[in-house]
């Protein structure tokens, strides 16, 4: 038996947090997230699944997607990392706009949002970027 398969056997194996039998706030194999939280390194690693599986979500959704230049396609992860995928299906108008490469009404669709209110500057971020196609435009 390897250690992992031990630990497993008697921590169990969570992938949503629970509250452990102490109280704490636990995930994976007995991870205590209150005492010892994340490295930088499992943040990125974290990241980087997020980030992949964004990008796998928007290229099944849109068949448009993989023709937009990477700074485009940038914006759309980041939107669909902060709003989900079912919500960004709900910008229809923006999301037709983007699939004709109107990009201008695209982001005018994008920023006339309950989102474009809550998020504030990185909506301006964000359609700022789908409107030019630059970082910082």
């Amino acid at each position: 038996m390897r250690i992992e398969d031990l630990l497993i056997k008697h921590e169990g194996l969570r992938l949503k947090p629970y509250e452990c039998t102490a109280g704490d706030i636990t995930i994976g194999v007995g991870r205590n997230l209150e005492s010892m939280g994340l490295s930088e390194d499992e943040v990125y690693y974290l990241l980087a699944n997020d980030i992949r599986r964004c990008e796998q979500e928007l290229t099944k959704a849109f068949d448009w997607f993989t023709h937009l230049d990477s700074v485009r396609q940038d914006a759309m992860m980041d939107m669909c990392f902060n709003l989900g995928m079912s919500r960004l299906r709900g910008f229809r108008d923006a999301l037709r706009e983007m699939s004709l490469s109107n990009y201008e009404a695209a982001s005018v669709e994008f920023l006339d949002s309950n989102w474009a209110e809550q998020v504030g500057q990185r909506a301006i971020t964000i359609t700022n970027m789908i409107r030019t196609g630059e970082y910082n435009a």
